[in-house]
């Protein structure tokens, strides 16, 4: 099956993990990708050991680390008083628990690092300025209609290519989404600009009543990431590249900690979007074209899983297709591997918004036991392991 030419709609970090990993393989892939260059609006991404063991595996361990920042702990703070609980220890502990450390990325760099592997393979195998507009399967190929007219045949397609994902929608309908009551911030600051406090080599998860934050350095701590959630109904808009308004940002958040206001006031351009939930699909593959990554199983933010499980999606669906002589076989067994867990990722991560989110935050005392619940070393290790100890290299296909 090395002759197979696979197709891979979306140039994300899914789309690119899966393309990278098949190469290695000796498969020959083209990736399709609308924009008319693959680039990101800045964010950062949390890499949970299941991640970083996967871009290990595919030979991006000194890139990665080039770019990337350990985070040695992460942290819980209460959103008014600044008070400390540390709930995860990510450094070496992660390391020896888990054989793979926790790190923190501007997703630009580590689109740029799998762009960089994959086009030192095959420079041909990614496309820019190609939009699927249509899928059709017929004997042993898949006929792929660009936005140009101009249409590409493969013996296989995989629609990596996200939330409102095209592919989706052709094979499977529309998912009807459900909006959460919540609105979501994001914004970079440069370290430069604000105090110290905010270089520790620490995430830090600030709770509270009817919001939450999330902070880390990105860039080998050049950089600051916040992420601002907060429960309106008023903002219905799902596009994370959507400008917003430094006064509005800080308005939503008004009387949180000092530390939470200066990090905010120092956003050159925070971006908004609203946040929904949608069922997984527990079925993705449809004869020679399955999906990947939030395509197959969208994931609220609320456990920083949503890139770690596109680039399991990328290695496993990869480690199928090789184990594999049939196509279609290896793609269903592919969404076997792959589905319960995806469902499990996003069911859990729409469970934490409720952990985040919670009245009993209101005061010191009823805050302290609050943390002391939900965040003590058994429910942390109940809530974590299954989700960090996933061997994508290694499991069963």
């Amino acid at each position: 099956m090395s002759d197979t030419m696979f197709l891979i709609a979306g140039g994300g970090l899914g789309g690119l993990s899966a393309a990278l990993a098949l190469l290695k393989r000796g498969f020959k892939v083209r990736v399709l990708e609308q924009a008319p260059q693959i680039k990101e609006v800045g964010a950062g991404i949390q890499l949970g050991p299941n991640g970083t063991r996967v871009l290990f595996h595919l030979g991006l361990r000194d890139a990665l680390f080039a770019c990337c920042y350990e985070v040695r702990r992460k942290e819980i703070r209460v959103w008014d008083s600044g008070d400390r609980y540390q709930f995860v220890s990510t450094g070496a502990s992660a390391v020896n628990k888990y054989g793979a450390p926790y790190v923190t990325v501007h997703r630009a760099d580590l689109l740029n690092l799998l762009l960089d592997a994959i086009r030192r393979i095959d420079p041909d195998a990614v496309q820019v300025g190609a939009k699927v507009e249509r899928i059709r399967q017929a004997d042993a190929e898949v006929h792929v209609t660009l936005a140009d007219g101009s249409t590409l045949k493969g013996s296989a397609f995989v629609g990596a290519d996200g939330l409102h994902s095209i592919t989706r929608r052709q094979l499977f309908g529309d998912t009807p989404a459900e909006f959460t009551g919540g609105v979501a911030w994001r914004g970079l600051v440069p370290a430069g600009k604000v105090s110290s406090e905010f270089s520790r080599t620490v995430g830090t998860t600030w709770i509270g009543l009817d919001g939450h934050v999330v902070t880390y350095p990105v860039r080998r701590g050049e950089l600051i990431n916040v992420v601002g959630h907060i429960e309106r109904d008023d903002w219905r808009i799902e596009s994370w590249t959507e400008p917003g308004e430094k006064s509005e940002f800080l308005q939503d958040f008004a009387g949180w900690h000092p530390d939470v206001i200066e990090l905010i006031s120092n956003i050159d351009q925070p971006f908004k979007w609203a946040l929904f939930l949608r069922k997984p699909l527990l079925v993705w593959t449809a004869g020679r074209c399955t999906l990947l990554g939030d395509a197959c199983h969208p994931t609220l933010p609320y456990l920083a899983q949503g890139a770690n499980m596109a680039i399991e999606d990328g290695l496993v669906l990869a480690r199928c297709i090789e184990a594999y002589e049939d196509v279609e076989t290896a793609l269903k067994r592919y969404e076997q591997v792959r589905a319960e867990r995806g469902a499990a990722i996003v069911h859990g991560s729409a469970a934490n918004l409720a952990r985040f989110h919670n009245p009993r935050l209101a005061n010191p005392e009823t805050a302290r036991d609050y943390v002391m619940e939900e965040w003590n070393p058994q429910t942390i290790a109940d809530r974590y392991d299954w989700i960090y100890s996933y061997d994508a290299v290694n499991t069963a296909v």
